[in-house]
């Protein structure tokens, strides 16, 4: 697949994933939140300290995130993003993004092994979803 025909089949989804989600408005983990608001989609943070961000009520962790949930956007270290691609394969996530900075050459390895839809070249959904601030 093309990089279009992977944002494309990514952003089908009917509901969305945000690893690495913020509760402060100047991190990319809240923008990128707040851009799937813009956009009228069904999003759910993932933060493990958090219980409420941008009135919506956080998961622990990928593991916790609902059936319906098939599309992950990952905002967090690249270690950090490698641990949260075990988890999505093991909880049977199809679609995993990237977001700029979040990238790992083992991350994406594992995703493409496991047949998943991965998007890691530097791709931003704010910039595919145009994102704006309040």
């Amino acid at each position: 697949m093309d990089i279009i025909t992977r944002i494309n089949t990514f952003l089908a989804a009917d509901a969305f994933g945000v690893v690495g989600a913020s509760s402060k408005p100047h991190k990319y983990g809240n923008k990128v939140l707040r851009c799937y608001q813009q956009n009228n989609r069904t999003v759910v943070p993932v933060n493990p300290v958090e219980k409420e961000i941008e009135g919506l009520v956080c998961v622990a962790s990928v593991s916790d995130l609902p059936d319906h949930v098939k599309s992950i956007s990952i905002i967090t270290p690249p270690q950090v993003t490698e641990k949260v691609v075990e988890q999505a394969i093991a909880r049977g996530i199809k679609h995993v993004w990237m977001q700029p900075g979040a990238e790992s050459p083992v991350a994406v390895a594992a995703c493409e092994a496991a047949g998943l839809n991965v998007i890691a070249d530097g791709s931003c959904l704010l910039v595919v979803l145009g994102y704006h601030e309040h």
